[in-house]
Formats: structure tokens, sequence, C-alpha cells
């Protein structure tokens, strides 16, 4: 997390230095002019759906390249906006598009903006722990693959 380095922050790679990121108010991602596809998937229900609201949120398929992951539109409206991701740097996005910090917020103190590439520690395969304290730790969740 660029405003505090000693925090690990799991959210996925979008842009490389010199790409042109977009999104608009439907949610539609595009990078170097080209919209990622996006198929509608099944509602979400997921871990702390109801404790999140996210009961039946709407889900999508993303293409991103040769990767095809889930992301979903939770409750709130889109960050939308056109970003050029400079020299050394690189845009992160969250799965939860609506309701996630990330380097769509330039602006705001506790959020990521353009990551430098100094801050990148590796790719995250597998959930090692959760003990998020809202609803208690998800211990099913541990050693599961992240995709």
């Amino acid at each position: 997390l660029p405003p505090n380095p000693k925090i690990n922050y799991i959210k996925g790679l979008i842009g490389l230095p010199g790409d042109r990121i977009r999104v608009t108010e439907n949610n539609q991602l595009y990078v170097n002019d080209q919209p990622m596809p996006q198929q509608p998937g099944p509602p979400y229900s997921g871990p702390k759906q109801d404790v999140w609201n996210y009961v039946g949120a709407p889900t999508a398929f993303e293409q991103l390249d040769a990767k095809r992951h889930q992301i979903m539109f939770s409750q709130g409206s889109a960050k939308t906006g056109e970003w050029v991701v400079p020299a050394g740097h690189y845009f992160f996005m969250g799965d939860n598009r609506n309701n996630s910090k990330d380097s769509r917020f330039q602006d705001e103190i506790d959020a990521p903006g353009f990551v430098p590439a100094e801050n990148l520690v590796g790719k995250a395969v597998r959930i090692w722990l959760n003990l998020d304290t809202r609803d208690g730790p998800l211990w099913r969740r541990i050693g599961n693959a992240i995709n």
C-alpha cells in the first residue's frame, strides 16, 4: 500500500507503465482503448455476503488478456475516469469494483493510487489466514487458491 508500505494490499493488476486505463459509468474497463470483455455472472454468494450487504450483488466474468476472473458490482456507483500509468508504476483494481480503494483513487490519503514498482511484493496465490473480526474467522477459506 503506497501510503504505508508495511501493509500488504492485494488487488488485480490492470495496467503497466504507459497504459491508458478508462472506467465508464457502467463499469466497463478499457485498457489502451480496448474494452475488456465482460460476461454476466451469477448473483454474488460468497463469504460474508450478509455482513457486507452483498446478497445478490451482480457479478461478471472479465477477460484481461489470457486471464478470466470474476468481478462484483456491489452497491454504490462506479469510480469512473481515465488514467495514464506513469513510468515505474502500475495500476491495480479490486474485484469488488464499486467498493474498492484502488488505483482509481489518486488523491485520497489512504488509497493506493499508482503503485511504484519498488512496492510490489509478489503474486498472491492462496489465502493464508482470514481474521475479519466482524463475523469471526473464516477458517474454511484457508488454503483456497486466489484466481
